[in-house]
């Protein structure tokens, strides 16, 4: 069982997408990427909201996720949501270990 967090960071004058650039820039993501456990680390740029930027952050378990939280590395993350004053909405998606159904394969063209 993996466990997804949609992280969609919201701002004002372009905060969300410089919080993400500097992410990647500083070594960040790079980091998290690499942590035991994590599936995913990768931000996106919602089309029809310019002042958002989706994080999607996979990992193994609710162990792993706990590790990334305790360490130093979070506590600069907090910092950067914070010198851009960025608010946060999570969504929080638990992985079917049967996949996708036979019924839904109809639907996805590969």
């Amino acid at each position: 069982m993996s466990i997804t967090v949609n992280i969609y960071y919201s701002g004002e004058n372009g905060a969300a997408r410089r919080f993400a650039q500097e992410m990647l820039v500083s070594g960040t993501v790079e980091q998290c990427r690499q942590e035991k456990g994590n599936l995913k680390y990768e931000f996106f740029y919602p089309v029809s909201d310019p002042e958002t930027v989706l994080l999607i952050d996979s990992w193994t378990d609710q162990e792993a996720i706990d590790l990334h939280h305790a360490s130093p590395m979070m506590k600069e993350i907090m910092k950067l949501r914070e010198k851009y004053d960025l608010h946060m909405n999570v969504e929080r998606y638990v992985s079917d270990e049967q996949g996708v159904p036979s019924g839904d394969q109809n639907f996805i063209r590969k």
